[in-house]
């Protein structure tokens, strides 16, 4: 897991750095499912590619198994989301 610091200052430079706190509640896809009454496969999407998501599991497995990621969504994060999909 990889979490950066800092502003929340966009330039084309610079890298996107986050303000996640290690012990700030972190969420369930299906806790936030039943908050936001969405499926749990829908918050799966919205936040598999979102920067400052933990994600615990194998990706690309050799053995041809199915991956299994388990996602912890912190509150900032969720918060960022639902401000950038509300338009605030």
């Amino acid at each position: 897991m990889r979490c950066e610091q800092g502003d929340d200052r966009l330039t084309a430079s610079a890298p996107i750095r986050l303000e996640i706190q290690p012990f700030e509640r972190h969420f369930t896809p299906q806790e936030l499912a039943d908050i936001w009454r969405l499926d749990e496969t829908t918050i799966r999407r919205i936040f598999q590619d979102e920067a400052g998501v933990m994600k615990i599991g194998k990706s690309n497995r050799r053995d041809g198994k199915r991956d299994y990621i388990t996602l912890r969504i912190p509150e900032s994060v969720a918060a960022r989301v639902y401000r950038e999909r509300c338009g605030w």
